[in-house]
């Protein structure tokens, strides 16, 4: 007994589109993580950029669940792996998932089809919740 395989469609325009546009703004995160260094202090990185110091620390006195995203980020361009993911653990996890979608996408585009993901916004929902469960344990961890 044979089991036919369901033909595999083709990937649409939209389809192109968010995957070309999911590229576009991966790299450019990474190509703006080069252009700043990381902060000794493990976050305040992202006022190299001509931002204000994090406003959720000046009102509340705690660090914000995102502070030391912008240092984990420059540590992660530069292969400091460790000091990036002691800066900010859940973005760590997203640099590592960035870091994996431009081949994947790349793959994708080529051939015209998603690649070991049969629904790539359902994939994104659960690795975003993942995410943001690691990014508030570690917030309340720190604040312990």
């Amino acid at each position: 007994m044979t089991q036919e395989c369901p033909e595999e469609r083709a990937l649409t325009r939209w389809q192109q589109f968010w995957l070309v546009a999911g590229l576009a703004v991966v790299l450019s995160g990474f190509l703006m993580a080069t252009r700043v260094e990381p902060d000794p202090r493990g976050f305040g990185t992202h006022q190299q950029f001509g931002l204000p110091p994090c406003s959720f620390y000046d009102f509340f006195g705690i660090p914000c669940p995102s502070c030391g995203g912008t240092t984990c980020a420059s540590h992660f361009v530069r292969g400091e792996w460790v000091l990036a993911a002691d800066a900010n653990p859940g973005v760590f996890g997203l640099m590592l998932v960035s870091l994996a979608y431009v081949p994947w996408a790349g793959v994708c585009l080529r051939k015209r089809r998603y690649i070991a993901v049969d629904d790539p916004l359902g994939a994104a929902i659960w690795i975003l919740l993942t995410l943001g469960v690691i990014t508030a344990v570690q917030w309340i961890l720190r604040l312990l």
